[in-house]
């Protein structure tokens, strides 16, 4: 069966610098600056930028495929190509079905029409016929949850009902291709999570979802294929699981996060925590749900510490707090400290599932508070093989692993 995607060779070049003017002085201004060319030639170069360089790859149809790297790799790109909102300036984009797109908000929307008229709008451009949208519309509008709104224009919405509209009607159309940008990240963690839900359902029904994401978690989650693209080129293209750990390894850095310019500090500032790292014990700034974890803090104090005491705390995006390490609690921390110095904490594995995790660092001598930093970094936490299966529950459902057995046995009679 031939692919239902397949791209030969895609390349796209953009010319940096303005094209057109706005303004007689624009004219003028450019104008002199070709006068003062290189070369005395009146002629100013212009900059290519290859936004992607001879990418070729297949899809299967019905296959679900993520597309991570870092910002400028390509992949919006990619999708506006696939979407044909813009052209190649070498290489084929063979699609084999009708596509539908969520590249940004509100994408084919005209603003002064209500929800209602841009349902059928869209869904028109989308190739849909009339009857087929009104077979769907209740489900759309459901959705969507902007019932209340559905009959104002659209230009009144705010970013986060757009983009519930726009996904809405993108995902209920049948199309046999779904492409989808990072766009997801306007809407709010339950909008998220309903989205992710509803193309893990496309997928299932058999169509095709290309998902551009940086949230590894809800890659490793819904995509049996990842692609990964650097420099607008072709990177690793295989099981998401083992594409993702390489994009992460990739992209290690010994980051350190400087806090000395943080004024939304708390305490009496006789001691300030100056930086803080945070890394796994086995792999460095990749953080799996097996990791040990590594906190490395740099302070500074206006005389030697006495009595000194050090907390890490770890909270997630809901605010709930996970772990505190206390080196009060554990010891290792001598009675006394110089004026400045680094102090190291190491934590057994974390257990935690997938998500993205939050830090508060609190120094305190005796019982008074010298500093206190909220969110003062955070890190996201990995899938990885903690349970033999290779399933992990979602963050959504539980925040902590823990290693266990299942038995059986049969009723006597």
């Amino acid at each position: 069966m031939r692919p239902i995607i397949e791209l030969e060779r895609i390349s796209k070049r953009y010319r940096l610098g303005r094209i057109g003017s706005t303004s007689i002085r624009d004219s003028l201004e450019r104008g002199w600056q070709r006068l003062r060319g290189q070369g005395g030639n009146g002629h100013v170069p212009r900059a290519d930028f290859w936004a992607l360089r001879d990418l070729s790859f297949t899809i299967a149809s019905g296959e679900m495929v993520g597309v991570i790297g870092e910002n400028g790799a390509g992949k919006s790109t990619l999708l506006k190509i696939l979407s044909r909102i813009t052209e190649p300036t070498r290489g084929e984009a063979i699609l084999r079905g009708r596509p539908a797109s969520l590249l940004e908000v509100g994408t084919g929307f005209h603003p002064d029409l209500s929800g209602r008229e841009n349902i059928f709008l869209n869904g028109a451009i989308l190739g849909m016929r009339r009857r087929e949208i009104e077979r769907k519309f209740d489900e759309i509008v459901a959705f969507s949850e902007v019932e209340q709104f559905i009959d104002t224009p659209v230009k009144r919405y705010s970013s986060g009902m757009y983009v519930r509209l726009a996904f809405a009607v993108a995902a209920h159309l049948d199309p046999d291709i779904l492409l989808v940008d990072e766009v997801l990240a306007v809407g709010d963690a339950a909008f998220q999570k309903k989205c992710l839900g509803k193309m893990g359902d496309v997928a299932r029904a058999g169509r095709t979802v290309l998902f551009v994401s940086h949230n590894m978690a809800s890659i490793l989650a819904l995509c049996e294929r990842a692609i990964l693209l650097k420099g607008g080129r072709l990177i690793n293209n295989g099981p998401t699981q083992q594409v993702v750990r390489d994009y992460l390894k990739s992209t290690i850095a010994e980051e350190i996060v400087h806090l000395e310019e943080r004024t939304d500090r708390k305490g009496d500032g006789s001691a300030r925590i100056l930086s803080c790292k945070v890394e796994s014990v086995e792999s460095g700034h990749f953080v799996s749900s097996s990791s040990r974890m590594k906190f490395t803090l740099a302070y500074k104090s206006d005389r030697p510490l006495k009595h000194v005491r050090f907390l890490v705390t770890i909270y997630d995006y809901t605010n709930t707090g996970i772990y505190l390490f206390d080196s009060d609690a554990v010891g290792g921390i001598p009675e006394s400290l110089p004026a400045e110095g680094i102090v190291t904490c190491t934590t057994d594995p974390i257990n935690l599932t997938p998500g993205r995790c939050y830090i508060n660092l609190a120094l305190f001598r005796g019982t008074a508070m010298a500093d206190h930093v909220e969110q003062a970094t955070s890190f996201d936490v990995e899938a990885d093989e903690f349970y033999s299966t290779g399933r992990v529950p979602a963050r959504e459902w539980v925040l902590c692993l823990l290693q266990h057995q299942w038995s059986w046995q049969e009723l006597a009679r």
